[in-house]
């Protein structure tokens, strides 16, 4: 029996990686969006009511970002069990067949 790579295990490893690079991603927007609310706070007044409405828009920005955060978290669980999942079939595969 010939075993090469484990297709599932890498399955499982690829995306722990893309949850990774997602939830790199939304915490960057989220630091992004708080860099312009300060910059937006020493804004005068007259530009600061015309912000309000960005502002608004802004927090739903933030919402969708922190729930893309926790799809990325429970993407990266899912990944872990697939590998690991992966890793201990190969254990009893070659148990078996030795």
């Amino acid at each position: 029996m010939e075993i090469s790579g484990n297709s599932a295990f890498y399955a499982g490893l690829g995306t722990v990686q893309a949850a990774q690079n997602r939830i790199d991603q939304a915490a960057g927007q989220i630091a992004n969006t708080s860099l312009e609310r300060s910059a937006l706070s020493q804004s005068s007044e007259l530009q600061a009511g015309r912000l309000r409405s960005v502002d608004s828009s802004q927090q739903s920005d933030v919402a969708s970002n922190l729930i893309e955060m926790s799809q990325g978290r429970l993407q990266a669980e899912l990944g872990v069990k697939v590998a690991k999942a992966s890793d201990e079939m190969l254990g009893t595969l070659i148990d078996t067949y030795a």
